[in-house]
């Protein structure tokens, strides 16, 4: 249990969005090897909430959204599920000033407000990589 412990503290905390989730099936990024090239040993959670949204979205979103929505939800399942309150940017940025965790995101809005907490975010550019902010 110690070395749990001691093995996490190096680890980085990565705290996915619902956008981060999704750009991995509209641009096929291969996430684990990103965030291993962009930070060494990691771990990953997802906020309750977005995992709602993707529900949602699998449910009532429409054509390719629908189906990377649905694909989503299977990939998550290989993830730590942190419960946490509020909505999905909410939720999402809560849990990393917790946690000073780094967000994985492509949504402008909650990249200025994890930078605003200063905070690390994760974002796609260039439709083929990820970059550390």
């Amino acid at each position: 249990m110690a070395f749990n412990r001691l093995r996490r503290n190096r680890e980085k905390t990565v705290i996915l969005d619902s956008s981060a989730i999704m750009m991995l099936f509209e641009f096929s990024i291969d996430l684990e090897d990103e965030l291993t090239r962009l930070l060494g040993r990691f771990h990953i959670l997802v906020p309750s909430p977005i995992i709602e949204e993707l529900k949602f979205l699998s449910e009532q979103g429409i054509g390719k959204k629908r189906l990377n929505a649905k694909a989503a939800l299977k990939l998550i399942k290989r993830y730590e599920i942190a419960d946490e309150k509020g909505t999905g940017d909410d939720s999402v940025l809560l849990l990393a000033q917790k946690l000073n965790g780094v967000v994985v995101t492509n949504d402008r809005e909650l990249r200025k407000k994890v930078k605003k907490s200063s905070l690390q975010t994760i974002y796609l550019r260039g439709k083929n990589r990820l970059v550390l902010e």
